[in-house]
């Protein structure tokens, strides 16, 4: 799964994305846009400074310096404007402790007023809306307090203050304009980001169900073929007087079905390995191949009695075909480990809109079986069961009439 990266404004974040309480933020290192716009800020207040500092010098009014003012007075404007600018290089890391440091100046400064504006925007940028909205207040009143002490020539005093209050109540709005959107783009990144790791989590799910599903349909070719290994095994053990010929014929049907078996775990073992994607599929047994499985346990010496009577076998649908195919497979296989030589019959009918019905008997063997019975998981049926769940099928198995063992089960087969 891949990892989220930390924002680079951790503060713009909701507190249901931060993960932590407001106060223990921590401002993360300027970067290469940040010195780019922190210096720009600071220049422009800087030559504000300058051009209202040099036309108190020359005595004249322009946009920046409305009217002149009293020398004492435009000292202490200058004297206390030079730190603001200043202070404006440690507005990221405590915005509000700036604003708070240079609320005084809006009581008179004229030479300090860009300063006082880009803290105000920085607060409503980088902070929440009340500690803003206070700061802004602050302002508007210190704004009504500097147009008495310094009115302009060309407007009246209530326009005047109108046009400053306007002014920094802009500046809120424009900050908390870029806050927005900024929280706005984090939040669409993290939805990105968790987007892709739920994505990476499906995939990885979807690969693990493959993988379960190849390793299933690997365990009972498996299971068909130790235990038909076994079976040969058992005959030649209890026929060591048995002619040449036929000892030789066994001998070599165990060792085809021991090659088998092994090609068969090996190809479990890749499955769990490797992506499902790194391999073909291996082409899934049919109702076709019934004749082909039957044949094969009659030559390791099971008694079997068909019955196969499907209507138009052609069309029935590959996952009812491959489930019939490992139903019929898992019945013969635990009838002989549980029964061995006892006779097996097998029912196999059905056809379009009536269904696939799947039905194998044997008997209870007689006496003690002439070797150990070949161990099981004993989670074939359950298998069986939840593959016939899943395409809408009904699986029964016990012991009826005469002691006989039963597995039946109907598969839909829809026309």
């Amino acid at each position: 799964m891949s990892t989220v990266a930390a924002p680079e404004h951790p503060w713009l974040l909701p507190a249901t994305l931060r993960g932590r309480p407001e106060p223990a933020r921590r401002a993360p290192r300027r970067s290469v846009r940040d010195w780019i716009v922190d210096t720009h800020c600071f220049l422009f207040a800087v030559g504000f400074l300058v051009l209202a500092f040099g036309d108190w010098q020359e005595g004249t009014e322009s946009f920046v310096l409305r009217s002149p003012f009293d020398p004492a007075l435009m000292a202490v404007d200058v004297a206390t404007a030079v730190p603001a600018c200043l202070a404006l290089w440690l507005r990221r890391r405590w915005p509000i402790g700036v604003a708070l440091a240079l609320m005084p100046l809006g009581l008179f400064s004229a030479c300090g007023a860009i300063a006082l504006l880009i803290s105000i925007f920085t607060v409503a940028v980088h902070r929440p809306l009340l500690p803003a909205a206070l700061i802004t207040a602050w302002h508007v009143v210190a704004g009504a307090f500097y147009c008495y002490l310094r009115p302009d020539p060309d407007l009246s005093y209530w326009g005047n203050v109108a046009l400053t209050t306007v002014l920094i109540t802009t500046v809120l709005a424009w900050g908390m304009f870029v806050r927005a959107r900024r929280q706005l783009v984090l939040s669409l990144r993290d939805r990105a980001e968790r987007a892709e790791a739920e994505q990476q989590l499906r995939i990885s799910q979807a690969r693990h169900l493959e993988r379960t599903r190849i390793a299933r349909e690997m365990h009972d070719v498996l299971a068909h073929r130790i235990s038909l290994l076994s079976l040969h095994a058992g005959a030649l053990e209890f026929r060591p007087d048995a002619p040449p010929a036929e000892v030789a014929q066994a001998a070599g049907v165990i060792r085809a079905s021991a090659h088998q078996a092994l090609q068969d775990l090996r190809e479990v073992i890749g499955v769990l390995r490797e992506e499902p994607g790194d391999r073909p599929d291996r082409p899934q047994p049919t109702l076709a191949e019934l004749p082909a499985l039957i044949e094969e346990c009659r030559e390791a010496g099971m008694r079997i009695s068909e019955q196969i009577t499907v209507t138009a076998a052609s069309t029935v649908p590959e996952s009812v075909g491959r489930t019939a195919y490992r139903i019929v497979q898992e019945g013969l296989t635990n009838a002989r480990k549980h029964a061995v030589g006892a006779a097996v019959t097998l029912t196999v009918s059905g056809a379009p809109d009536d269904g696939l019905t799947v039905e194998i008997g044997n008997r209870n063997p007689l006496g003690k079986p002439p070797a150990p019975e070949i161990p099981g998981t004993g989670t074939g049926l359950i298998g069986l069961a939840e593959r016939v769940s899943l395409i809408g099928g009904t699986l029964d198995h016990g012991r009826g009439a005469g002691d006989d063992f039963t597995l039946s089960a109907w598969l839909p087969w829809p026309a």
